[in-house]
């Protein structure tokens, strides 16, 4: 993890989506980034990775 860790709440307001859409692009888009569990009730993504993701999308799309 290279940057600021965000509960998957905040990730997917930090991204435009809502919680379901978070979850069910860790489960079927294998470019998003992992999610890692720090105990049984607290997991979080970092924000740096979701940055990164997200660029190369818009930057994918311009592309296209």
């Amino acid at each position: 993890m290279t940057g600021k860790s965000l509960r998957p709440q905040q990730a997917a307001e930090f991204l435009g989506i809502s919680i379901p859409t978070f979850w069910r692009w860790i489960k079927e888009r294998p470019d998003f980034p992992r999610p890692i569990r720090l105990s049984a009730r607290c997991t979080v993504v970092d924000q740096g990775e979701l940055i990164a993701w997200r660029d190369a999308q818009s930057s994918g799309r311009k592309a296209a």
